[in-house]
């Protein structure tokens, strides 16, 4: 047995027992970390040919590996800006040098500039909200992503340009007699204008509405005719609509207004309004934001009105364990992780998004003492069979003595 094979065999074992002492102490310093994701070290034997009955020693050598599929468990907070994924994905972040990575770790503060950081640094990517169509993704690329921007969302006015108006209209009013109602609308400044209707019997089954806006007596609705049947039902056209003319006020504009009134009746009962509500509304300033389990961002408005502006996209790789980890709790992709796969929350391969919460980190920290106990014990039993060899070969030097 050679001594020198018997010092270097020990050399390597305490090289990889400290080897696994740094990822316990990353571990542990890192347990509070959110998203992080715990690294191990695995062990292989490294074993020489023996010769002419001659044992040589070999050694140990380590590999790392990181745990970055394990999910950890989930904190709730009080920002609705801090994100989680339930499941399988990555959030998409760049930095400052316009390189996107991926990560777990989802504490993302709104900024000055309307985008969203974590603490890192790093800016939340996503695509504009369309309610009509999902953004062509690039399946295996980042390209086509945006930084998820609020800056727009102040203080916001939305004109009126439909509605409903229903009403029920007396069969016994006489002819010549009028009833009248009102509905409020909005123009293109946020102002509530009063849009006053009135309903004027003509003869059996016929009667005529118009409408002045109520301020300025402006006519909107010019004289229209509503017929009924014998059922007291609308007759032609189908489906009727009444709709308000565009008109200036005050430096702001009522665009056209459609108001269907298709299910207006003329029965023996008092007049009535069935149903009558227009869209639009006041001028509002932005209360907060709500990100749903589908990664949509949306603005709240005091008045109630929640307006979608962004989706948060995700990413997958088919082997996550094998993503490069940078600072930062950041990953990027490998050549053994898999192509980059874009996509949504809630989609097929993609875990939902939890909003006010964060991922805690998958550190053990029982587990991780358990180990550094190990390789302590391990590190100083190596030590003792590098001094023996150390000693052993002080004692064959000195036989020529």
């Amino acid at each position: 047995m050679s001594l020198y094979g018997t010092m270097r065999t020990g050399v390597s074992g305490m090289n990889a027992q400290s080897n696994r002492l740094s990822t316990v102490a990353d571990n542990i310093a890192n347990s509070s970390t959110v998203g992080y994701k715990k690294a191990s070290v695995q062990f292989s034997s490294m074993i020489l040919p023996t010769t002419n009955g001659a044992y040589n020693s070999g050694g140990v050598e380590t590999q790392v590996r990181y745990s970055i599929s394990s999910q950890g468990t989930f904190s709730y907070t009080t920002s609705t800006t801090d994100l989680a994924i339930n499941g399988d994905g990555f959030f998409i972040v760049k930095g400052d040098d316009g390189t996107p990575y991926m990560t777990r770790a989802g504490s993302f503060v709104l900024q000055d500039d309307g985008t969203l950081k974590n603490t890192a640094g790093y800016t939340l990517q996503g695509y504009p909200y369309d309610s009509d169509v999902d953004p062509t993704i690039v399946v295996n690329g980042f390209d086509g992503l945006q930084p998820v921007d609020l800056s727009g969302a102040g203080i916001t006015a939305v004109a009126s340009t439909t509605g409903t108006l229903n009403v029920n209209l007396p069969n016994s009013l006489p002819d010549g007699e009028s009833k009248t109602t009102s509905l409020k609308v909005y123009d293109s400044q946020g102002t509530s204008r009063l849009i006053t209707f009135t309903y004027t019997k003509t003869t059996d089954n016929l009667w005529e509405v118009s409408a002045v806006e109520a301020d300025g007596g402006t006519t909107v609705v010019t004289p229209t005719a509503l017929e009924f049947d014998t059922d007291g039902n609308l007759i032609d056209p189908v489906p009727p609509e009444l709709t308000i003319l565009t008109y200036n006020v005050g430096g702001a504009v009522v665009e056209n207004i459609t108001l269907g009134i298709g299910n207006t009746t003329q029965l023996a009962s008092d007049f009535s309004v069935e149903e009558g509500k227009v869209d639009g509304n006041a001028a509002s300033k932005v209360k907060g934001y709500e990100i749903d389990d589908r990664g949509i961002v949306s603005v709240a408005y005091e008045n109630g009105e929640l307006v979608p502006q962004f989706r948060v996209a995700l990413a997958s790789v088919q082997s996550p364990d094998n993503l490069n980890p940078v600072a930062g709790n950041m990953y990027t992709q490998s050549n053994s992780s898999g192509v980059v796969i874009l996509g949504y929350a809630g989609s097929s391969g993609f875990g939902t998004i939890l909003s006010g919460a964060l991922e805690d980190s998958n550190v053990d920290v029982a587990e991780e003492l358990t180990a550094m106990i190990e390789s302590q014990r391990n590190y100083t039993a190596n030590s003792k069979v590098f001094q023996t060899g150390s000693e052993l070969m002080e004692v064959l030097v000195n036989l020529k003595r």
